[in-house]
């Protein structure tokens, strides 16, 4: 998998040691040359001065062949230039934005971005959790011990497209449990066969959760 990483801030940073670590292929942008200077400290031949809203900068980088691009820079702007462009010129088919201002959300939504992180969104919810235990709880804030609740969003070159769920080699303790696929949300079992672009969620240890994003 290779992912392109726009933004070298600390979010960045941190984003691109989480996937070396996972042996992911990862390229990090950034554009103001003395936060470069420190990358490359860090990163050597994977750290990229450019402006990532650039096409020019973007075809260097290989957006072309990237599987998923991670806009994280500090504007809002600037992360929603590079998650549409990333989409609509190049055809990566997953791409993440970072929204600074949970207001612009919808923004993001509504040109296609595949998934948005806010912060505030996030710890405002955990706020919520404790006060209103009525609250819904986002996905990415949720822990139960070790186990954890993902969701994947498949791509016709998942491996698990095609294929039912009772045929799938899931990591221990892991289970599948809804699928939200056009403009339905629906329990999944076994014979439920997964189609690109289905979203699914699925409880899954801790330490698995990395062979279960590779099954999807």
């Amino acid at each position: 998998m290779y992912v392109v990483v726009v933004g070298g801030g600390k979010v960045g940073t941190y984003l691109a040691k989480r996937l070396l670590s996972e042996d992911k292929e990862v390229l990090i942008l950034e554009k103001d040359p003395d936060q470069h200077a420190v990358l490359q400290a860090q990163f050597r031949e994977i750290a990229m001065l450019g402006d990532g809203c650039e096409v020019r900068v973007q075809k260097t980088a290989g957006f072309q062949r990237a599987d998923v691009v991670v806009a994280v820079t500090g504007e809002d702007e600037d992360n929603l230039i590079i998650s549409q462009m990333a989409s609509r010129t190049w055809g990566v088919d997953r791409t993440v934005a970072r929204v600074n201002d949970p207001s612009h959300t919808w923004l993001f939504q509504q040109v296609g971005v595949s998934a948005t992180v806010s912060a505030t969104d996030v710890i405002y919810h955990l706020i919520e959790q404790e006060i209103s235990p009525g609250q819904l709880i986002p996905l990415a804030a949720l822990k139960m011990g070790n186990i954890e609740v993902v969701e994947a969003t498949l791509t016709s070159r998942s491996p698990s497209v095609g294929r039912r769920v009772k045929d799938l080699e899931l990591p221990p303790k892991s289970n599948i449990v809804w699928m939200h696929r056009g403009d339905e949300g629906t329990i999944v079992n076994g014979e439920t066969e997964l189609q690109a672009g289905d979203l699914v969620v699925a409880l899954v240890p801790t330490e698995h959760e990395a062979k279960l994003r590779e099954i999807l």
